[in-house]
C-alpha cells in the first residue's frame, strides 16, 4: 500500500464520520465492520478518481449492502 492511498483512506473516513455524525474510530469501524474499508482497497483505481462526497456515498452504499443502517 502507497502513502497516497492510504492518505486517501484517510481522507474517506474523514468525510464519512463527518457527514454521519461519528467521531474517526467509530466510522472507520464501521466501514471496517460493513465491507465500506475492503471497498476501498479493492477499487481505489476508481474511486480516488471520483470527488469524496461521491465515494462517501458509494461507501454507504457498500455498507448498507453488508447490513450497515447508515
Amino acid at each position: 500500500m502507497h502513502l497516497r492511498q492510504l492518505e486517501y483512506f484517510v481522507a474517506c473516513v474523514r468525510e464519512f464520520a463527518q457527514a454521519h455524525g461519528l467521531s474517526h474510530p467509530a466510522a472507520f469501524d464501521y466501514l471496517d465492520r460493513h465491507q465500506g474499508m475492503a471497498f476501498l482497497v479493492k477499487c481505489y483505481e476508481a474511486e480516488h478518481t471520483v470527488s469524496l462526497a461521491d465515494a462517501v456515498d458509494d461507501l454507504g452504499k457498500v455498507c448498507r449492502r453488508h447490513g450497515g443502517r447508515l
